[in-house]
């Protein structure tokens, strides 16, 4: 490792890569390519991306029992759209290390350990976390100012009172459009941070910033792209979160190749400027 570097790259250099404009198709295509990763060694894959499910265990069970935090389960379900760049920071590593021919088997994905970036990748994930625990007291907040402090006695009360009375209704409007701004959020900063940190070590703000281009130079994909992980993480979470062991890295492994769809190669960037 250069030294400790994070707000730009071990030479103190801001990089700003250039940044491509993609269809539809090339979402897809990710998508499908992601899957072929995955299905080259499934057994690793889902053995690697079993903390997923069990971490989705263990905190329903914590919300619906002496916590008594049943109101947050589905922000917690929600939250892992917010986590998820971060997480999935090992399945990156498998698909750059497959794309050069390397091996891939799954303890690979503790070499991103020994990345120069690591100072960086850190930063950013800490900052994914935070946004996280931010979503989830925002998430209680909404709830205590329309149910008080009272915690729901029962998951089947907490159901019928959302489902049933104007502060439910209120509770899934207002929840849903706070839930909405943080996913926008951490789509518009990080949707290929970290994949590209891992490329090149570029300094967590020109990953940031590149990431915040990406979006804007392709709005309506990038929102689809964030409508079909939303989806995913849904189907994967609804049976007691097994899902997400395919789910997961299915999505590490297309982000890794959606990134590569929207950044140009390294070879064609010049530094810009010193920090």
């Amino acid at each position: 490792m250069a030294g400790f570097h994070v707000m730009a790259d071990a030479r103190g250099m801001h990089v700003q890569p250039a940044v491509r404009r993609i269809t539809t198709s090339d979402l897809w295509d990710a998508l499908r390519l992601g899957a072929e990763d995955f299905w080259a060694k499934p057994s690793h894959y889902v053995f690697l991306c079993l903390i997923y499910p069990i971490v989705g265990l263990i905190l329903t069970r914590w919300t619906s029992s002496g916590a008594n935090a049943i109101q947050l389960i589905y922000p917690l379900m929600s939250g892992f759209a917010l986590v998820g760049p971060f997480a999935a920071i090992g399945l990156y590593e498998i698909s750059r290390r497959r794309e050069l021919g390397m091996d891939t088997s799954w303890w690979h994905a503790l070499d991103v350990r020994r990345s120069p970036a690591i100072p960086s990748i850190v930063v950013i994930g800490v900052m994914l976390v935070a946004l996280f625990l931010l979503w989830l007291y925002t998430a209680q907040s909404i709830y205590t100012g329309l149910f008080g402090d009272r915690p729901p006695s029962s998951i089947g009360d907490f159901v019928r009172e959302v489902l049933t009375t104007s502060k439910g209704w209120t509770l899934i409007l207002a929840g849903n459009a706070a839930g909405f701004v943080f996913a926008a959020v951490v789509l518009a900063t990080t949707v290929i941070a970290f994949p590209l940190l891992l490329d090149r070590d570029v300094g967590a703000v020109s990953a940031i910033e590149t990431s915040a281009r990406a979006v804007m130079t392709n709005p309506l994909q990038m929102a689809l792209w964030g409508l079909m992980v939303a989806v995913l993480l849904v189907i994967g979470s609804i049976p007691l979160f097994a899902g997400l062991a395919v789910v997961m890295p299915v999505l590490g492994h297309a982000t890794w190749h959606l990134y590569r769809k929207v950044v140009e190669p390294e070879r064609a960037q010049q530094p810009k400027r010193p920090m």
